[in-house]
């Protein structure tokens, strides 16, 4: 099973010709994403509606909800790994062992070490200190 991260995620979605042929190449029901690239999607857009509806632009509201409603789309088409009791296990344990990574990657880290599986990222320097993560760049 491949995880793609949020940046991944994104350049899948925007149709990166090298992450998109990668993608091709697995079978497609093995490659999914954590409910923190969800989180990080929808926070993203829920961000952009706020200052829209700040802005008091309707044509700039009515087009983000777009986007958000594309978003949810998007997400929607991947199976979503949850942060479960054992991924939380994990993450503390990482927390434990001081490893110097975000909070939202070393949560998708602990997710992807729950389940065995590889997270598709570019993010090497960062996600490289795991220790035991498998890691793969659908980018190169």
């Amino acid at each position: 099973m491949w995880i793609l991260d949020t940046d991944n995620l994104t350049l899948f979605l925007q149709g990166h010709l090298t992450v998109v042929n990668k993608f091709a190449a697995k079978n497609s029901s093995e490659v999914v994403i954590t409910i923190v690239t969800a989180e990080e999607q929808i926070w993203g857009r829920l961000s952009a509606i706020r200052k829209a509806t700040q802005a008091s632009d309707a044509e700039k509201l009515v087009r983000t909800y777009r986007k958000f409603h594309e978003a949810l789309d998007d997400i929607l088409q991947f199976a979503i790994l949850d942060f479960t009791e054992v991924a939380n296990l994990q993450y503390q344990e990482l927390r434990r062992q001081k490893i110097r990574v975000g909070t939202q990657d070393l949560r998708i880290a602990a997710i992807a070490l729950s389940v065995n599986a590889t997270v598709v990222t570019r993010n090497q320097r960062d996600f490289r200190q795991v220790p035991g993560l498998k890691l793969e760049d659908w980018t190169i």
